[in-house]
Formats: structure tokens, C-alpha cells, sequence
């Protein structure tokens, strides 16, 4: 089966061409045009999403064909993200995706933006099947999620308050960083002190008991304070940016181990924009492996892209799933499967 993925859900326009059989993925067309617009506004302005990915899904769909050697009249189905994200720049790919669905008479599918995520590693890990324990981060979104099979996933924890990307930004843009800020702050915190500013870790250890949710609120304030009373932030923004990375990335690798450690599996999934973090990446492996496999899949396919939103669409359109002209896009969207649970699986 070969399926046309079309993503469109916040300031990138993606479209990519995979081909499945069985459990096996081949990704053979991936273009991505991301929006340089937003830079100097400090975050994305929904508005200029959405006017973007009308300029530019036409060429992206064609590029994505052009890099598979295929037309359009070789596509089996057709996979758009419907949720969660921008409602605007959502209904454009769904817009799209249902016109070229009926014009074509083509199966369509409208995939969660989370359960692509979940699906990306298995672009480049073949054999990456559930069980696992899963962490989702990006600019929108936490999760911790338990996830004994396709479709099925249990709700561990998520965040409270900001998302781990939403506030590497904001603390990007304490530190006079451009947006998004998450490369930069990486990149300065290489440079760093990691004993100067020892930030607090949230939710970490409760008095209250063990939790899985996150919280990134009061670590920013404590970065904020950090530049307010800094003399020189010159001076202090390396070591300021190493000691809430340093925060940030131990709160998110000692959930997710011990959640790996409760439910008794011996695969992480690391997905979501966040995960470009080599840090983060490195901090996970070395708490986890050899005994727990940490699968994460590149930069590219992390960040949001169409492959993904493929390989999930062709898992479910091999189930049988269709969606049809009534498919409607959603900028809340609860993740399909999902056990709204915080208790731990036995």
C-alpha cells in the first residue's frame, strides 16, 4: 500500500510518500517547508500559518511525489494530521486532503499529530513494536504513556502546565535566544558551568508520593530569577542555559526510567521535537541501556513532518479505518485509544 501523508498542524507544511507491507515501512519521498515568518514575532501567529500552508501544499505535495518517482494516480491512500494543533492550519491539509481524496477516489484516513510520533522510529527501526513506554515532548505537548499495543495507550503523566518545548523557548527568550530556541539552547549550554545554577527539579521527588506528571512552570520562574538578578548575563547565559537543561532533562529521563522500571518494559520511545536534544538522548541511554533499548528516531522525523503521519495512517488504514467527506479537523483532540489513567498497568 502506498500512502500520500499530508502534515499541516502548526508552522510546518510537510507531505511525504511511504509503502507498507505488513509491519515493514519504506519511506520514499519526504519534503518538508518550514515558516521563517514566525522568527520575529517571538512564536508562531496562527493567521500566518495558515495563509503559509495554502502558498505551499500544492509544491510540497509535488516534491514529495517527485523524490518517490511517482504521480499522484499511483497513490493507494491518503493520510492527513485532523488533531491536535492550529485550527487553521489543521483545516487547510484536511481541506486538501478530503478535495484530492474524493477527486481521486482514494481512501482517506485523519491521524492524531501524537500517534505519528509514536510511529516515527519504526521509519528507521523496522523492527520497533509494542510493548514500551513512551515520552512525547515538544512545543505543544508531555506525555508519558504506557503502550502495550498499537492503539492502545495508557495515560501515565503528562505536564501541568507549559509543554518541555514550550519552555525551552520562553527560557530562549529570557536569555535573549531567537525562536524557536531550543537548537540554541543546547548549543550554549554545551558551553557551560553545570555547578553554577542548580535549578530545581519538578515533580521529581513529591512529598506526596511518586507522580508521572510534569511541571515546567516553576523551573522557568527560577530562570527568570536568574536573569533578573544576574549582573552580567553575558557572562551567566552559558551557565544559566546548562542549569535548566540540566533540570529539565533529569526530571524528564528519571520519570521515564522508573516508569520503564514499574510497567516492566525493556523499550523507551523518545519521540517529538524535543527529542533533537542529544543531551536528552544521551542522559536517556546512559540512565537506561543495556537493559532498556531507547529508540528514537532522527531529527528530521522527529521534528513535525509528513512520514509519520504516513506510517501511522497506514497502520490504520491496514486495520480497515476510513474517514469520509465528514472528516473534520480539530485543534483538541483526544489521542485515539488513550486510558485516561494514572495508575500503573499490572
Amino acid at each position: 500500500m502506498r500512502v500520500l501523508g499530508l502534515e499541516t498542524s502548526c508552522d510546518e507544511t510537510s507531505a511525504a510518500v511511504v509503502e507498507r507491507s505488513g509491519d515493514r515501512i519504506n519511506l520514499t519521498g519526504l519534503a518538508i517547508w518550514s515558516q521563517d515568518v514566525h522568527r520575529i514575532f517571538g512564536g508562531v501567529v496562527p493567521e500566518l500559518a495558515s495563509r503559509a500552508h495554502l502558498v505551499t501544499v500544492e509544491p510540497v505535495v509535488e516534491d514529495a511525489l517527485r523524490q518517490a518517482g511517482i504521480t499522484m494516480a499511483e497513490i493507494d491512500a491518503i493520510a492527513v494530521t485532523r488533531g491536535p494543533g492550529l485550527l487553521g492550519a489543521l483545516l487547510v491539509g484536511v481541506i486538501w486532503a478530503k478535495t484530492i481524496a474524493w477527486r481521486e477516489g482514494l481512501p482517506l484516513i485523519g491521524v492524531h499529530h501524537l500517534e505519528g510520533h509514536l510511529f516515527a522510529p519504526t521509519l528507521e527501526l523496522p523492527d520497533l513494536q509494542p510493548p514500551f513506554v513512551a515520552l512525547l515532548v515538544s512545543g505543544g505537548h508531555t506525555m508519558l504513556l504506557d503502550v502495550p499495543a498499537w492503539g492502545e495507550y495508557r495515560l501515565l503523566g503528562q505536564t501541568r502546565d507549559d509543554a518541555a518545548g514550550e519552555a525551552f523557548d520562553k527560557v530562549g527568550s529570557l536569555l535573549g535566544l531567537d525562536y524557536p530556541a531550543g537548537a540554541a539552547i543546547e548549543k550554549l549550554a554545551a558551553t557551560g558551568n553545570p555547578k553554577r545554577f542548580l535549578f530545581p527539579r519538578p515533580l521529581l521527588k513529591e512529598r506526596t508520593g511518586a507522580t508521572y506528571d510534569f511541571s515546567f512552570s516553576g523551573l522557568k520562574t527560577a530562570v527568570l530569577r536568574a536573569v533578573q538578578q544576574s549582573t552580567d548575563l553575558e557572562r551567566d547565559r552559558a551557565d544559566i542555559a546548562r542549569g535548566f537543561q540540566d533540570a529539565a532533562i533529569e526530571v524528564m529521563v528519571g520519570k521515564t526510567a522508573r516508569a520503564a522500571e514499574e510497567c516492566e518494559r525493556t523499550t523507551v520511545v523518545l519521540g517529538g521535537g524535543v527529542a533533537c536534544n542529544r543531551a536528552l538522548v544521551a542522559a536517556m541511554r546512559a540512565t537506561l541501556e543495556p537493559r532498556t533499548r531507547v529508540a528514537v528516531a532522527s531529527p528530521r522525523l522527529n521534528t513535525d513532518n509528513a512520514a509519520m503521519i504516513a506510517a501511522a495512517g497506514s497502520w490504520r488504514l491496514q486495520l480497515g479505518e476510513r474517514d469520509g467527506p465528514g472528516l473534520e479537523a480539530r485543534d483538541t483532540l483526544p489521542l485515539p485509544g488513550l486510558i485516561s489513567t494514572r495508575e500503573v498497568p499490572t
